[in-house]
């Protein structure tokens, strides 16, 4: 039984002008629903894909900022979502989420600002701004997870050592154990290694169900780990 907060969204292209770039990608022009019945769900796949267009898009149509944060957070500092979020029908699930945060790299430091300014004396400021980029990224993440909460990642991994990954791996775990869900998009061997995960690849240009084993993340990283003098030869010479 499905019953996960998004059990799926489905597509709904004629609210998307016929000239938008949104219908070249190849990943998803030809994408007419998608299922999540997995608490934690990945997107993987070369840059330039369609994999974070449309967890943005999820993002928004959910409810939550474009730049990130909770769905109380309602600000933007350079407007660059794309319309796709106009396409996509959430299909819910019968639970409905006690918490919820939507966290991409990119505009990281505009929440991060954005949490001080929202801060009062009954929610104080974690003042993320006084910590190292790597260490604001994962307390903000640490500080964000609650049980039965929905929360939509884009490249956690971006600000992270390969030991904080592994703490935010464990940490997603947990969560996803206690009734949370979590569709993310990653580069990270290590994230792409917990188990049971459900992995949906945007390579090829259709997006498909695949193993840990057979994501470009594992497959470049063992070569790269187990073929390193060889590779960097062929490479660099």
């Amino acid at each position: 039984m499905n019953n996960q907060f998004i059990r799926g969204i489905k597509f709904e292209w004629d609210n998307i002008p016929k000239d938008s770039y949104l219908r070249k990608i190849e990943a998803l022009k030809d994408v007419e629903s998608l299922e999540f019945s997995n608490p934690i769900t990945f997107f993987v796949g070369e840059n330039g894909t369609g994999k974070s267009t449309l967890l943005e898009a999820i993002a928004v149509s959910y409810g939550f900022n474009p730049e990130g944060g909770t769905k109380n957070y309602s600000f933007s500092t350079h407007d660059t979502h794309s319309e796709l979020c106009d396409a996509i029908r959430i299909v819910k699930g019968f639970r409905k989420e006690k918490y919820g945060y939507f966290l991409r790299a990119e505009s990281f430091y505009n929440v991060a600002t954005m949490e001080e300014e929202y801060a009062d004396d009954l929610h104080p400021s974690a003042k993320y701004h006084e910590r190292s980029h790597g260490e604001s990224f994962l307390a903000l993440a640490q500080n964000s997870l609650r049980p039965n909460g929905l929360y939509i990642f884009d490249e956690p991994e971006a600000a992270l050592s390969p030991q904080r990954q592994l703490t935010l791996l464990m940490e997603i775990h947990k969560y996803a154990k206690e009734g949370a869900q979590f569709i993310i998009v990653t580069h990270s061997p290590i994230l792409l290694g917990i188990s049971d995960a459900e992995i949906y690849n945007f390579d090829d240009g259709k997006i498909n169900k695949c193993t840990y084993e057979e994501t470009e993340s594992y497959k470049i990283t063992e070569m790269f780990i187990n073929n390193r003098e060889i590779l960097l030869k062929n490479l660099l010479d």
